[in-house]
Formats: structure tokens, sequence, C-alpha cells
């Protein structure tokens, strides 16, 4: 029961995280600005929608939740690389789109480490 509830919610989640990106024109430049490859900046916001889909609608268990734990841990790493820049040198995460767009800090990371918790819990 709890596994489904969380993979119902992380599903949910990232349908609205990639939703959100396609709907804000800004995204693509934040995306670059934290650090993804020019060429990876389209093929984010769909895949995360596919993840979603996949999540949500409980195909191939286990397997999205495994994907949705490795994205989160390249979101992570992301995060990490930019926290060590300057406050006033740190680009506003938009991992919501417009509707997230603040400076990276620590609560980015903490958000990504409660996802990664729903995706553990998806796999059981």
């Amino acid at each position: 029961m709890i596994g489904t509830v969380a993979r119902v919610v992380l599903g949910v989640l990232f349908l609205a995280s990639g939703a959100l990106k396609l709907r804000d024109p800004s995204w693509p430049g934040a995306a670059q600005a934290m650090g993804a490859p020019r060429w990876s900046v389209w093929f984010i916001a769909p895949a995360e929608i596919v993840l979603g889909a996949g999540l949500a609608a409980g195909l191939a268990e286990p397997w999205p939740a495994w994907l949705a734990l490795g994205v989160l841990a390249a979101f992570s790493a992301a995060l990490a690389r930019v926290l060590r820049r300057p406050l006033a040198d740190r680009p506003a995460c938009a991992c919501f789109g417009r509707w997230s767009a603040k400076p990276v800090g620590a609560g980015s990371l903490l958000r990504n480490g409660g996802l990664a918790v729903l995706a553990v819990a998806a796999l059981f």
C-alpha cells in the first residue's frame, strides 16, 4: 500500500515537473545555467513526463522507481555542483518551471532527498 501511494505521488510530481518545464520558455536557459548540456535540454522535460506516467500507472514495476532514483541522483549531483558557487552566482532552480524558480540552496537538495525516499518506498 505505501509503495503504491509513493509510486503514484512520485509519478504525479514527475509529470508536473516535466509539464511545468515545457510551459516555461525560460527553462532551457535555466537548465543550461545549471550545467545541463545543450543537447539534453530538449529531452529532460519529456523524459520526466514519460517517467511520471510510468510511475503513476505502475508500468514495468519496479524499473520506473529505479530510474527515478537515478534521475534524482543526477539532478542532485548538478545541484551539489551549483551549491559550490557563491550565492550571487547560483542560477535559479527551475525544477518545476517558473513556479519554483529561486536560487539553488540546501532546500533544493533536501527536496530531492525527500523525492528519493518516495522512490525507495515505491520499490516496496
